[in-house]
């Protein structure tokens, strides 16, 4: 697998795709490795463009953060406007990292793809980059602002589950049982690709303490509602109608935010990619890349 040196960060990446056709960069969530993009879905995009996912800093491969980290409870409290300590690190300061890979493959403009905080971070990207952006397409994601409904208990209770580290099975039981509660009820799951990314996940290396300092810079970045309404850049928002843990109108807040946004909200999806959603998602960027052509 490749790195990307950046300085103080290496990134871990892979690409693949026509390497004459447009660019479609792919932004991981919170504390989750590049292994969990569904093979579905990176097939389905590569057949016309070129496609790049990489480990966010602090996860997987990528360079882990020598950096002190907050309680979850105070990180947590930040989520619902409750005041953090400045976080090791920023949302900008990941996206820079997605421009500086973009840098080191040579690419001028991408389409940005970001699911989750992954979506946040492309956010930061439009507002600080926007010359960098084919398209922006965030992903059961939010503008951050706190006037949307919280998650669903039974979500929420996910953050506060014990996961075992050091046994690999009782690590991807937990892990499954967790992505379970936040699933799509409306679509088919596959257990056996999600059973495998955790897998792969626990085999390459684990992090939590990356895990809260993403949160914590989730936390600490507050509503980019008002940096939104001024981003030009081409924006497609899709959100699950059932996402029990980003609620559906936190994505129709960058919508709202970002003009000329279209919103695409999805029935019976919830926070997840099942293969139901990976051919509906990719063929939503797909159209938008042919309606900007």
């Amino acid at each position: 697998m490749p790195t990307a040196d950046l300085g103080q960060i290496s990134l871990h990446y892979e690409a693949t795709g026509p390497t004459d056709g447009e660019t479609i960069l792919l932004v991981m969530g919170l504390g989750t490795q590049m292994v969990y993009w569904p093979q579905r879905l990176i097939d389905d995009l590569s057949k016309d463009h070129r496609v790049v996912w990489f480990d966010n800093r602090d996860v997987g491969l990528s360079t882990k953060v020598d950096a002190p980290t907050s309680p979850m409870l105070r990180v947590l409290a930040g989520t619902f406007g409750v005041p953090v300590p400045p976080p090791p690190y920023t949302l900008r300061d990941m996206a820079d990292d997605a421009v500086g890979l973009m840098d080191h493959l040579g690419l001028a403009r991408a389409h940005v793809v970001g699911v989750s905080m992954g979506g946040m971070i492309a956010q930061r990207m439009a507002i600080h980059h926007p010359q960098r952006l084919a398209s922006l397409v965030p992903v059961m994601s939010s503008s951050g602002t706190r006037l949307v409904p919280p998650a669903k208990p039974r979500a929420a209770r996910t953050f506060f589950m014990t996961i075992p580290t050091h046994d690999r099975d009782a690590y991807i039981d937990a892990i499954a049982g967790m992505r379970g509660a936040i699933a799509s009820p409306g679509f088919e799951p596959d257990p056996d690709h999600l059973r495998t990314a955790i897998g792969r996940a626990f085999d390459r290396g684990l992090n939590p303490a990356g895990f809260v300092r993403h949160l914590h810079a989730i936390a600490a970045d507050g509503s980019r509602v008002p940096e939104l309404q001024r981003v030009e850049v081409p924006t497609l928002v899709v959100h699950g109608a059932d996402d029990p843990l980003v609620n559906h109108r936190a994505g129709r807040s960058i919508a709202d935010a970002i003009p000329g946004a279209h919103f695409r909200l999805v029935r019976g999806m919830g926070h997840d990619l099942p293969p139901g959603v990976c051919d509906l998602l990719a063929d939503e960027v797909n159209g938008l890349i042919k309606r900007l052509a």
